[in-house]
């Protein structure tokens, strides 16, 4: 089994999950040892929580989970790909499909290239 190097960065490392059939990259996280092992027993993303000190699974509060289809592990052992099956059509807690959907125009100005899939407010109760 590889050994990933937990050991920069305070034992995080980044983890970004892509969409396993279109390629879309949808989001970037962290993870720790601990939510390593737990994304390989249940195949399910599991992340660390970086503002609340915890395991994030992901889509507990939501319901918009990540089966992990493939993971790809970058040369240095310390950057993962996720290619996941987005379950729920988001994985942006703001409530797009992407965390990504902030497009900067050359101009400096952004743009939103996204469309909504849910109110956060209606799911976190905000």
């Amino acid at each position: 089994m590889i050994e990933l190097d937990f050991a920069k960065e305070g034992g995080l490392i980044p983890a970004v999950a892509q969409d396993y059939e279109t390629g879309d990259v949808l989001m970037l996280a962290y993870i720790n040892e601990e939510s390593w092992n737990e994304t390989l027993k249940s195949g399910r993303a599991t992340y660390w929580s970086r503002s609340r000190k915890k395991l994030w699974k992901k889509g507990e509060s939501s319901g918009n989970t990540q089966v992990v289809k493939e993971i790809l592990v970058d040369c240095d052992n310390d950057a993962v790909v996720f290619k996941i099956e987005q379950i729920g059509g988001a994985a942006c807690h703001l409530g797009y499909r992407s965390c990504f959907f902030t497009r900067l125009k050359k101009d400096g100005s952004t743009e939103t290239v996204g469309e909504r899939v849910f109110n956060p407010d209606d799911v976190y109760g905000k």
